[in-house]
């Protein structure tokens, strides 16, 4: 799908179910853009909130391209501010927080992802805006959160701090190896952007109950323990490190072009396994009589069976076949093999972006929610910093060239 075109474009007459929601945010990096793209692709209008001189963090993470004003724009950066407008406002400055403090009151919802208490010293907090905006929804995503006291609130988090801290790590270590960091991209700031999506729709729907704001606050930690629920919940179940792990068949296999990933938990997978790979007489064998032994076994019988069947096909072939006989299976995709793949494009899973620096597009997501009275679509670039500085104090705030000429000579704003 590239940039711009409409899906499902039958549905497009309901408009979307987020029309009318002001966002205002003050974000940085993936924690919270993510979540706020999501709320934008569902309709809500998001100002973003930026340094007037660099922008935000996310522009400079690599790799990167660069932007019509001579600008580094990060991957970070480009995967998630689609559909959003920029300000670039000083927050350091007391003029840019009294723009930012006027600008909370044309708005459902302020968010904000900085370190915790950051938004609280520079008076600028969810008590400072609440008392001057009853109705006003506030949402931070941080580390540790903000409403509840932690041993950590003065540590720094990026996703990979989260996810070592809530176990999965060491969960999935092998013998006394590093772990291995980031295995699924950036699961503590997309789950935490997740979790403040919901809050963000649920205090929105109390609102129109009651008339009343409220404070939602996410804390990535807690974000990443609710999705790594197995650590805790297997340990309290009696399952130690060098056990046998899951009672359950779930790892990867060799085909004759790369790997695929077979899960069977059940007795009547095993038995549809062990007929379809040619070996049924393991149904009979005292070694499979209890899944312990499907653990026990897995290397020495298990893998070389399954992999043997396999050599003469492709990882697709075998997830095929695998699947038609009732196992769940799916190959090991490369990002060409995503990329090709008839589903994702089906879904309109990735979007295609033109850059501005005359190289082929960038891809990156789509959007996974599909709605069928509200059409994908059409979406716009993301933002150049500041690029809608003036339009947005003049439309919100009634600031005269005069007033924006003076306030972007002192830096207020860019």
């Amino acid at each position: 799908m590239r940039l711009g075109e409409v899906a499902n474009a039958d549905a497009e007459r309901y408009g979307k179910p987020l029309d009318g929601v002001r966002i205002l945010a003050a974000e940085q990096m993936q924690a919270l853009p993510f979540g706020t793209q999501l709320l934008a692709r569902l309709g809500a209008e998001v100002i973003k909130v930026e340094h007037p001189r660099d922008g935000e963090s996310g522009r400079g993470a690599l790799p990167a391209m660069t932007d019509p004003t001579g600008r580094r724009a990060g991957a970070t950066f480009l995967r998630n501010n689609l559909n959003k407008r920029s300000v670039g406002i000083d927050l350091k400055a007391p003029e840019g927080r009294d723009l930012f403090r006027a600008l909370a009151g044309r708005f459902d919802i302020v968010a904000e992802n900085f370190k915790p208490g950051t938004m609280q010293r520079m008076g600028l907090g969810y008590e400072d805006l609440a008392a001057l905006y009853p109705a006003l929804i506030y949402v931070s995503v941080s580390g540790f959160g903000n409403t509840i006291s932690s041993p950590y609130d003065s540590w720094a988090a990026y996703a990979p701090i989260v996810e070592a801290m809530s176990g999965i790590y060491a969960f999935k270590q092998v013998d006394d190896q590093p772990p291995v960091v980031g295995p699924v991209g950036a699961l503590g700031d997309i789950s935490s952007s997740l979790f403040a999506v919901v809050g963000t729709l649920a205090a929105l729907r109390h609102r129109d109950r009651t008339g009343e704001g409220q404070y939602v606050d996410v804390a990535m930690l807690d974000a990443v323990v609710a999705m790594t629920d197995l650590v805790t919940n297997f340990w309290s179940m009696g399952l130690r490190p060098g056990g046998l792990g899951p009672l359950l068949i779930m790892d990867g296999f060799r085909a004759k072009d790369g790997w695929f990933v077979v899960q069977v938990g059940r007795e009547h997978q095993f038995e549809r396994l062990t007929k379809l790979i040619g070996h049924p007489e393991w149904l009979d064998d005292p070694r499979f009589a209890s899944r312990e032994g499907w653990r026990v076994h897995l290397e020495d019988v298990i893998r070389p069976a399954i992999e043997g069947w396999a050599a003469d096909k492709t990882k697709l072939e075998a997830a095929r076949e695998l699947n038609e006989a009732g196992i769940a299976t799916g190959p090991m995709n490369t990002a060409p093999d995503v990329i090709a793949d008839p589903h994702v494009a089906a879904r309109h899973m990735l979007v295609e972006v033109p850059r501005t620096d005359g190289e082929p597009p960038y891809l990156m997501p789509g959007n996974p929610v599909k709605m069928t009275k509200v059409a994908e679509g059409p979406e716009t670039r993301v933002p150049w910093v500041g690029e809608h500085t003036d339009e947005v104090l003049h439309d919100e705030l009634g600031l005269e060239d005069a007033e924006l000429a003076r306030l972007r000579e002192t830096g207020v704003v860019g």
